[in-house]
């Protein structure tokens, strides 16, 4: 099953709507939140800096990010016009963020346009994610920073033990959307590729057991795509979801991923 985000103006809105509610509950998770402002934290962001998200989906980062110090204005690109709608509608009351719709492989901008440049979450998900990275390096000034973040989708789990009936749902989940569940472990390099001066990786790790938010997702989308393949029945696709709730009422839950951010520098 290919990953849904690799072709995301091909998805159907009813699931663009819960692709949208998964990225607002990922974002304000306090672990996420705390993950964004740490490697944030390392970039240099010059005085009135202009800074560009590729991918940004709703716009959870660039909400962060325009009230960062020295950060004049932000622009974040989808190609989703969808999820471009309900950014603009998060950030309405907002000043300094604009939102358009792009491919982050074509960036309509000039060559040496931005500051900053930040991929947050989406290289997994992208074939070619070398393009991605090449068309970061062409819009940022030279000196100026990339910032990359993403998760380790090769350690996802919700597993507490041998043969957990879950596990099923967090396999199927990862099958279907995530392209690439190990490109966490070519992050440096394939930053180097593209042209940059690359500083070491920073790991950050999301657990979930009271309250799951975005690790219940698993469990719901894992089932229904386990149940669409027709790899189980409806009985047992509503049995998965009900133990993964039971699961979270007993406080039994756990939900794992491994994160890992870099910053990198374009030469001067």
């Amino acid at each position: 099953m290919p990953d849904v985000f690799a072709n995301i103006t091909s998805v159907p809105d009813d699931m663009l709507e819960i692709i949208a509610n998964v990225l607002e509950t990922r974002a304000a998770i306090p672990s996420q939140q705390e993950m964004l402002r740490d490697y944030l934290s390392e970039i240099t962001f010059p005085e009135n800096a202009e800074v560009l998200e590729v991918g940004c989906g709703t716009g959870p980062a660039c909400r962060v990010m325009v009230d960062w110090p020295n950060v004049a204005k932000v622009v974040g690109v989808d190609p989703s016009p969808v999820l471009l709608t309900k950014a603009r509608e998060l950030s309405r009351d907002i000043a300094g963020i604009e939102f358009e719709e792009g491919d982050g492989k074509s960036l309509r901008f000039d060559d040496a346009s931005f500051d900053v440049v930040i991929v947050h979450t989406i290289l997994t998900h992208v074939p070619e994610p070398e393009a991605i990275l090449a068309e970061a390096y062409r819009v940022l000034k030279p000196g100026g920073s990339l910032g990359l973040c993403d998760g380790d989708f090769s350690t996802a789990t919700l597993q507490t033990g041998p043969n957990d009936p879950l596990e099923a749902c967090t396999g199927a989940f990862v099958e279907g959307f995530v392209n690439d569940k190990w490109l966490v472990r070519r992050m440096s390099t394939l930053t180097q590729a593209a042209g940059f001066e690359v500083q070491p990786i920073r790991s950050y790790g999301l657990i979930e057991t009271i309250a799951p938010g975005l690790t219940m997702s698993w469990v719901d989308r894992g089932a229904d795509a386990l149940l669409a393949q027709g790899r189980i029945g409806s009985e047992l696709a509503e049995a998965l979801k009900a133990e993964g709730r039971r699961r979270a009422e007993t406080g039994s839950f756990f939900g794992y991923m491994a994160y890992a951010a870099l910053i990198a520098v374009k030469p001067t």
